[in-house]
């Protein structure tokens, strides 16, 4: 990963996030103590006093959470340092977390599940813990997706060789929303793995919006990025479908899939464009089309973003963004298309039927009493639909300019306005040339243009195979075999003389080896030797990943001296549970918010006998309906009974949402 205590504009960026996450954190405590406060005490005097605190926190948290948005919005610092005139892109910021320490969980595990010293493992949990510190400041480059990808499955083996459906390991993953700073912490691995997902899909559109768009190569890797982007959210949507985290809420996931996808068509517009826009008929037809597209999808990622539940949580400038963008690129449509009816008059040799042809792909309907073949030969109906479109220009123009003026961080981006200042201008200089007194009569109003593309933007699925990683922990032995999900006795050591050079026993199956057609009255079954048994060492050499026929060399080549090897025996596992977790829908997940672990009284593991606490933080229906807050806290109230609805965490919706 990067130097964490590198002062570039990216790490001051993500340094300020994490400070305004410990302080909304903060603020989040304090409301929900003044609010527990308010229910509780019965006194006026008190209350009136807690009314008063309340409203200075929810305050203090609107103001946190403005310049959280200030912060997303701050695409500046990740644009390409090239000067460009081209309108920012948007990339995700980072989601941010607190250190794990994996060293007691997995030390403990591995003496307990597996029988092993588990201090020759030291040096692999150091390794898996060096790697997860690296991926919270990963290199803003093709490195640093692939070192998250590698954590991302490393993450796999561990979850497979550490983590039981049945138990908690105790490991407390802490990761903060991208958008409301609010923490989310739950002892389950696969919260750490959709998080680093986030990220992954995060640092390809930082990566994106760092390509230089003034050459075709930056523009085609912006646009693959964003595509990349894309693809891992839609995977991290459809795979982890139950997350707690609003950031990462279907809802969510599926707006910022519509917003990458825009923005790699608005690339690929660029990308046409950059050799220069030939003033040509045909030429203007294609842009037409192009720009139209990219001024459809941002009205639709503008729809989206403007939905309930996602229009509390997403950053009201990314909202203007898209319909200052969506209003932007409808006008130059109009522009093109009033270009191609003023500029491109029919001459003789022109063909009449393939203009004709052309402009019918660019409307739908035609106002009324017009033609497009008489409009193609009238020059003064052609003139006068031209100005139609350029009134429709100028009024998109004059919107988007509105809209940035109104958003106070959007007009403080110098670019933005210069490039819609730019348009804007160009599009009243060519109404002014065509401009005559009898304007009033011209009473035309411009019709909608089809847009089309010929390049097609799909999102790119992860391809998380060409990353290889190695298992860090290969030493306990195949994952088939030695996970958490099945249980062995301890290692027992078994200790034979050859019988007329017989066993007493075969051997079957890959690595490791399993004891098959044991000999009931054989020296081995005296021992202890029992049919299905695996072979775990020979001679004290471990032979977890050996098969039959090293495993029967080993044997061999102890000779006449006694034969000396360890075995395992699989105990009998109880029905395997659905995790609690908050990414499968066939069981609620157990969710532990910010420090409060509030656990049920029935899940509380009996051999710590820990003494039932009740929450730090107790939220119920009724009062999350009745709170005036800009950030809500999931409901955990202890000795609830076994049969309850139980809420989405940080959800600012009505129960009945069917949002997580």
């Amino acid at each position: 990963g990067c130097n964490p205590l590198a002062e570039t504009g990216r790490s001051k960026l993500q340094n300020q996030r994490a400070v305004l996450n410990q302080q909304i954190l903060k603020a989040v405590r304090m409301r929900a103590g003044a609010e527990n406060l308010l229910r509780a005490t019965t006194n006026n005097k008190v209350r009136e006093q807690v009314l008063l605190e309340l409203s200075f926190v929810n305050s203090d948290l609107q103001i946190l959470k403005e310049e959280l948005e200030g912060l997303n919005i701050s695409v500046e610092v990740y644009q390409n340092t090239e000067e460009t005139f081209s309108i920012p892109l948007v990339p995700l910021g980072l989601k941010e977390t607190k250190e794990v320490d994996f060293t007691l969980p997995l030390k403990d595990f591995i003496l307990e599940h597996y029988s092993e010293d588990s201090s020759e493992y030291e040096d692999e949990i150091a390794d898996l813990m060096d790697l997860r510190q690296a991926c919270r400041t990963p290199s803003r480059d093709e490195a640093g997706i692939e070192m998250l990808i590698s954590y991302f499955l490393q993450l796999g083996y561990v979850e497979n060789r550490f983590f039981p459906p049945t138990r908690h390991m105790g490991v407390l993953f802490t990761w903060y929303d991208s958008f409301t700073g609010v923490p989310v912490c739950q002892q389950n691995v696969l919260l750490e793995k959709a998080s680093i997902l986030f990220n992954i899909g995060a640092l390809y559109t930082q990566i994106a919006t760092r390509c230089n768009r003034q050459t075709q190569a930056g523009l085609e890797n912006a646009v693959d990025a964003f595509q990349r982007a894309a693809g891992v959210l839609t995977y991290l949507k459809e795979t982890f479908t139950h997350t707690p985290s609003y950031d990462m809420s279907p809802a969510m996931l599926n707006v910022l899939v519509k917003m990458m996808l825009a923005q790699a068509q608005e690339c690929v517009f660029e990308q046409i464009g950059l050799p220069g826009i030939r003033n040509e008929f045909f030429t203007l037809v294609k842009m037409t089309q192009e720009v139209a597209k990219v001024g459809e999808v941002y009205m639709l990622v503008n729809t989206a973003m403007n939905q309930e539940p996602v229009k509390e949580n997403i950053p009201y400038s990314w909202s203007k963004l898209a319909q200052i963008k969506s209003d932007h690129y409808k006008a130059l449509a109009h522009y093109f298309i009033a270009t191609i009816l003023c500029d491109h008059e029919l001459q003789s040799g022109d063909d009449e039927d393939q203009q004709e042809k052309a402009l019918s792909q660019l409307y739908d309907y035609m106002p009324e009493g017009l033609m497009l073949l008489t409009v193609l030969k009238d020059k003064v109906q052609r003139k006068q639909l031209g100005k139609a479109h350029l009134r429709k220009a100028i009024v998109y123009h004059e919107e988007a300019l509105r809209v940035c003026g109104l958003c106070k961080k959007l007009r403080n981006i110098d670019v933005l306005q210069e490039v819609l200042t730019a348009a804007h201008k160009r599009s009243l200089l060519k109404y002014a040339q065509l401009e005559m007194e009898d304007d009033f009569l011209s009473l035309i109003q411009a019709p909608d243009i089809l847009s089309k593309t010929e390049h097609k933007i799909e999102a790119i699925a992860p391809q998380f195979s060409k990353v290889k990683v190695k298992d860090f922990f290969h030493r306990l032995g195949p994952l088939t075999v030695f996970s958490a999900k099945q249980r062995w006795t301890a290692p027992r050591t078994i200790r034979i003389h050859h019988e007329a050079g017989e066993l007493g026993f075969s051997l079957k199956g890959g690595s490791p080896v399993q004891i098959y057609c044991l000999d009931p009255v054989c020296s081995a079954a005296s021992m202890g030797l029992k049919e299905g048994d695996y072979i775990v060492s020979v001679g004290g050499v471990d032979c977890k990943w050996l098969g039959v026929n090293e495993v029967l060399e080993k044997i061999k080549s102890v000779g006449e001296q006694p034969i000396e090897f360890e075995v395992i025996s699989c105990q009998d596992t109880a029905a395997s549970m659905h995790s609690k977790s908050a990414t499968y829908s066939v069981g609620m997940q157990k969710t532990y918010s910010l420090i409060c672990l509030a656990m049920e009284e029935d899940k509380i593991d009996q051999t710590k006998k820990a003494p039932l606490k009740l929450p730090f933080l107790s939220w119920g229906t009724k009062n999350r309906q009745k709170a005036a807050s800009t950030l809500c806290l999931p409901s955990a109230v202890a000795g609830s009974s076994q049969i309850k609805k139980k809420l989405s965490p940080f959800t600012l919706l009505n129960t009945e949402s069917s949002l997580y």
